[in-house]
């Protein structure tokens, strides 16, 4: 039975100042906890519990506004990517940077394959170039160098440039990177106003799809043992396969301009945010209806996510907040 919404005062979650960019979960782990990272224009990304929203700590190195943050599925890793033209591996335990992953350009987007500590890490950005960094080079390496020994010290860098996938394809910024459940399929989201499906093997898209609009969010649904890629441009969203490369399941068109979405297949309702004004949208996947207006921003929402479990999602704001908004009937978390 898909979970109904219930109206409840959501968790507010404070710290940055500046807005924010990016909001991604890790799986649920064996005790059945989870955690959020949040990107930030304040160039210090935050980690926190995902279930309350409490901060646990602030990864400290980057010089310029952070674009994306993710974590690895088992929340060991988190990859930053940032405006300081580098992206960044951090230990979540610790919070140091492992590696600094140089750059030409501005780094819009990063992301890890769906793997425990994984030794992968795909970057795109300004550069207009996909780049995948093999991380067990770097960690032989640099085995004998120490951790930063300082919060401001930016690391080690890594000695590996990485390998480009697809020269000379993209013909914009790329602005989300997803790696597919199948781990020999990349996903980007570019300015060109393409989503390209990649095929590893042959470094070159299996598929392509063309949108409308200028380009919001790109994420990979977690929630479901079947995945989908949620995708917004212009006012509207895109709902395609998480299998199949390029399968395009559905397009809803809303009267509003999307800049972000989230799907959660089980209930059948996705979550949008809007660069036009401060609330969040709840709509029903099969007529496509608005369902719910959540307020409590002060600026537009540029980042939506649901938890793993599906119970709750979050929002990222101009405002410099995180909120989380209840997403079950039950008693959860905070919510009693």
């Amino acid at each position: 039975m898909a979970p109904e919404t219930v109206k409840a005062v959501p968790l507010t979650c404070h710290g940055h100042s500046r807005p924010i960019t990016h909001l991604s979960f890790s799986s649920v782990l064996d005790d059945d906890q989870y955690y959020l990272i949040s990107a930030c224009k304040d160039n210090n990304p935050m980690l926190r519990d995902g279930i309350t929203g409490d901060w646990i700590g602030t990864f400290i190195g980057h010089k310029g506004a952070v674009w994306q943050a993710r974590l690895s599925s088992d929340a060991s890793l988190a990859a930053t990517g940032s405006a300081d033209f580098s992206a960044k591996i951090w230990d979540t335990h610790t919070g140091e940077c492992l590696h600094t992953l140089t750059h030409g350009h501005i780094v819009r987007a990063v992301s890890f394959p769906s793997q425990p500590r994984p030794q992968l890490v795909a970057t795109g950005g300004f550069e207009k170039k996909l780049r995948i960094f093999d991380l067990s080079r770097s960690l032989s390496s640099k085995s004998t160098s120490s951790f930063p020994s300082s919060p401001n010290d930016s690391g080690p860098s890594s000695p590996s440039p990485g390998y480009e996938v697809g020269p000379g394809i993209h013909e914009g910024n790329i602005k989300s990177v997803i790696w597919s459940a199948d781990l020999n399929i990349l996903i980007t989201a570019a300015d060109d106003k393409y989503v390209r499906w990649w095929d590893l093997r042959a470094r070159t898209p299996a598929a392509t799809h063309k949108l409308e609009g200028m380009l919001g969010t790109c994420e990979l649904d977690s929630t479901s043992s079947t995945p989908s890629l949620s995708v917004a441009a212009g006012k509207s969203a895109y709902f395609f396969s998480g299998k199949e490369p390029g399968s395009l399941l559905k397009k809803i068109t809303t009267t509003k301009e999307i800049a972000a979405v989230a799907y959660h297949a089980d209930s059948r309702k996705f979550v949008t945010g809007g660069g036009g004004d401060t609330w969040v949208r709840v709509y029903d996947f099969d007529d496509e209806t608005e369902l719910e207006v959540q307020k409590g921003h002060h600026g537009p929402v540029w980042t939506v996510g649901f938890s793993p479990d599906g119970k709750l999602y979050a929002t990222g704001s101009e405002d410099g907040t995180v909120k989380l908004w209840k997403f079950c009937s039950d008693p959860y978390g905070l919510w009693r």
